[in-house]
């Protein structure tokens, strides 16, 4: 018999055993795409399976997430992360992917079966599912978004609800009233004080006697007082409630003279020189009968309280300087040559295009004014009168720019913060209606702040080291603008952030206490948007300030500059123009402002120079005291780009390893290692280091960059948009082939919602 063999089973199982404990096995998390809210922000309506394009030409770097409208930001939540290396630095109060709702400027659907597109406003319907989004920013922004995969109805609720909620029909619809009642008025009516009680830079918010009263005494203006005529603001609501009037003119007086000014406005002190000459800012006399009569006792006012009884010269900013509608002008072609349009390879038509804008002529020819003004102040020893119709405008630019170009105090980071919230916000700007915060009046939008902000870049990118803030802190302030959060951009006056706080309480029931009304946090704190870390990118390492330390026989010395080498600023006027006549062996500089190359034909007559171009002449053929007064060299040559605020989104533009921020690498941690070498000669000697108020701790270095003991390399992430990406945040359509290309050459600044309207559906 033969013997048969079991045969092997076949069968071969692939579950696991019944014994096995399947909570061992490790399961991947599954996370939920959620936004982070801030306190008082709700989400309005959302929409999955979103695709956030990266690239114009090609979806294969493109996100997928999550689409979410709060009523503060449009917030695009992703799992993927940006294939490209790179970096960006990140707010405290917004996502990688967030755009603030104030921040949007235009909100326009496509459909692209249907060859329709529509810009967005309030209120409006949409007859067509959207199949992409794009978000037109203010700050030179193109974002957007595809919905192929999204559902049609939801896409386009979250489509409807970002275009109403981004035009807010009244100022307490703006997030930063729900944000304020919830973060800093609790059920127990505490309030922190609107500000981080544990940092930030303490800047004077010029809202109480006290700090005009500093002011008053920093500047030497003995015959100046804190007025509070206007407490309540019972004179004139677009008035702060103190300001500083002349000695010799009772509340009375300004009482009564105020009924003659544009909108009560009266005249207001803004800064004295150290030869007692006053900068004054003064709205226009209304009724024409009461011009002279005013004038002189206004003028005669003024005039006691300089210490020589100097004249009062009056400046009118109307007449020479150029208007708001032509500002806004220029700078919609700026943004259409930067952004808009294809970047240009040509130099040369990119070039000429940027000079036909004509907002470099508009920057050059406020600086060219503040350098008259400041001519009039320090060479002929006068009080001048800024004078505008309203004072609420121009004003604000030429005030500030003179204060900066004379007093070296206003070139820190905390005198810079003061200024602005002195000349601008107390003194009445309307941020609300020139931001357009509401989006109610065009015609009254105009980047009046950011064209201050690019004259003060023009100034700084000629002494860099003059300044203690970079240009990184620039954009920065400029980008908070439209972060509506902060009391600093938010409102047109004083007087209606208190009434319309009052108001919002009063619906919300929030207990006030002994407060007038609700505080909203100033843009200075910065720690509300960035860490430490992050914010040592403002610091300049080139600064050299008043009392900055240096190292001399081994020992650690404060730097202070002496008499005879300080500027003319102290010394008055100079010698050359005390006598009247300029030394004709002086050599100017080759880049001076008002060079004259005298000619070689005895037949051609020289050009006669006018005072303020002799004073000019003498100040630039000598050597700038960065401590002392600065001007502006404003030849064409002189003035550029801001290339930081205006290219970083743009990816053509972007340089890598290049621009100023190499520089900036460097000179940070040559620094940071200075600092380095200091703290430790302190410690040799037994000196413990005391911290000025604002400073960052003295564990933690000023720079950014820090100093490193081997020759590193470059970091990969560093170019000319740093710290700012253009990677996600700068996607135009294809210009071929698309529905959107004919619009988009021939756009005079966004997308005109005219020129959609006949394709509107």
């Amino acid at each position: 018999m033969f013997s048969v063999k079991p045969l092997k089973p076949t069968f071969k199982s692939y579950l696991p055993p019944l014994h096995t404990d399947l909570k061992k096995i490790a399961q991947p998390p599954i996370k939920k795409l959620e936004a982070k809210l801030l306190p008082g922000e709700i989400v309005v309506n959302e929409v999955n399976f979103v695709r956030k394009c990266i690239g114009a030409d090609s979806s294969q770097d493109d996100l997928w997430g999550k689409l979410i409208c709060t009523n503060f930001k449009v917030s695009f939540i992703t799992h993927d992360a940006l294939c490209k290396q790179r970096f960006q630095v990140a707010n405290r109060l917004l996502g990688e992917h967030d755009v603030p709702l104030a921040c949007v400027e235009q909100v326009v659907t496509v459909n692209d079966a249907k060859g329709k597109q529509k810009v967005l406003g309030s209120n409006q319907k949409l007859k067509f599912n959207p199949t992409e989004l794009i978000l037109y920013c203010k700050d030179f922004r193109i974002i957007r978004f595809r919905f192929d995969e999204a559902g049609p109805e939801s896409a386009k609720k979250v489509c409807l609800a970002i275009a109403h909620y981004s035009h807010p029909a009244d100022p307490q619809l703006l997030f930063g009233f729900e944000y304020v009642g919830k973060q800093y008025y609790g059920s127990s009516g505490k309030r922190m004080n609107g500000m981080d009680p544990g940092g930030g830079v303490q800047t004077p918010l010029f809202d109480r006697p006290s700090e005009w009263d500093r002011e008053i005494k920093r500047t030497g203006a003995a015959e100046w007082r804190v007025c509070s005529v206007n407490e309540g603001y019972t004179v004139s609501p677009s008035l702060p409630e103190y300001f500083v009037v002349p000695v010799s003119l009772a509340d009375q007086d300004l009482k009564q003279y105020s009924c003659f000014f544009t909108t009560h406005r009266i005249p207001l002190w803004c800064w004295n020189h150290p030869n007692g000459s006053a900068l004054v800012r003064m709205a226009s006399i209304a009724d024409p009968l009461q011009q002279r009569k005013l004038d002189q006792r206004i003028c005669s006012a003024i005039t006691k309280s300089h210490p020589q009884r100097s004249d009062v010269i009056k400046s009118d900013l109307d007449k020479n300087l150029p208007n708001i509608q032509d500002i806004q002008a220029a700078f919609g072609k700026v943004r259409q040559i930067c952004v808009i349009e294809p970047f240009e390879e040509s130099e040369e038509k990119w070039l000429s295009s940027m000079e036909s804008s004509r907002w470099l002529e508009y920057v050059r020819a406020f600086l060219k004014h503040s350098a008259e003004v400041v001519y009039l102040l320090e060479g002929k020893h006068v009080s001048v009168i800024l004078q505008e119709e309203e004072d609420r405008d121009l004003g604000c630019v030429v005030s500030s720019l003179v204060q900066l170009m004379l007093d070296p105090h206003f070139r820190s980071l905390i005198g810079f913060q003061s200024l602005v919230q002195k000349e601008w916000v107390m003194a009445g700007h309307r941020f609300l209606d020139r931001c357009n915060h509401l989006k109610k009046n065009d015609k009254d939008e105009c980047p009046l702040f950011f064209l201050f902000l690019d004259c003060v870049w023009q100034i700084m990118n000629q002494y860099p080291a003059a300044f203690e803030f970079t240009d990184t802190y620039l954009t920065v302030l400029s980008d908070s603008m439209w972060i509506p959060l902060f009391s600093t951009f938010l409102f047109n006056c004083p007087q209606q952030r208190t009434e319309n706080s009052i108001d919002f309480a009063k619906s919300k029931c929030i207990p006030l206490g002994e407060e007038k009304a609700l505080r909203f946090p100033p843009v200075w704190d910065w720690s509300q948007q960035f860490t430490l870390k992050d914010q040592a990118l403002f610091n300049n390492p080139m600064y050299v300030g008043k009392g900055a330390t240096c190292v001399q026989n081994g020992a650690v010395k404060s730097f202070r500059r002496t008499k005879k080498n300080y500027s003319s600023t102290l010394r008055g006027m100079p010698t050359s123009l005390r006598n009247g006549l300029m030394d004709g062996d002086t050599l100017t500089r080759r880049s001076s402002l008002v060079l004259r190359l005298r000619p070689d034909f005895s037949q051609i007559r020289e050009v006669v120079e006018s005072p303020t171009e002799r004073f000019l002449r003498d100040w630039f053929s000598r050597p700038a005291d960065l401590q002392g007064m600065l001007l502006p060299q404003l030849l064409p040559s002189h003035l550029a780009l801001w290339r930081l605020y205006f290219l970083r989104w743009v990816p053509e533009a972007r340089i890598p390893k290049g621009g100023p921020v190499t520089a900036y690498h460097k000179l940070s941690q040559v620094a940071d290692e200075i600092e380095m070498l200091q703290n430790k000669l302190r410690q040799y000697k037994g000196v413990t280091p005391v911290s000025s108020p604002g400073a960052p701790p003295s564990d933690h270095s000023r720079m950014y960059f820090k100093a490193s003991s081997t020759s590193e390399p470059s970091p990969e992430y560093l170019s000319s948009s740093f710290p700012f990406s253009p990677v996600g945040n700068m996607c135009r359509r294809s210009i071929l082939g698309t529905p959107l290309s004919k619009f988009l050459n021939g756009a005079k600044i966004w997308l005109s919602t005219e020129t959609l309207a006949n394709e509107s559906v």
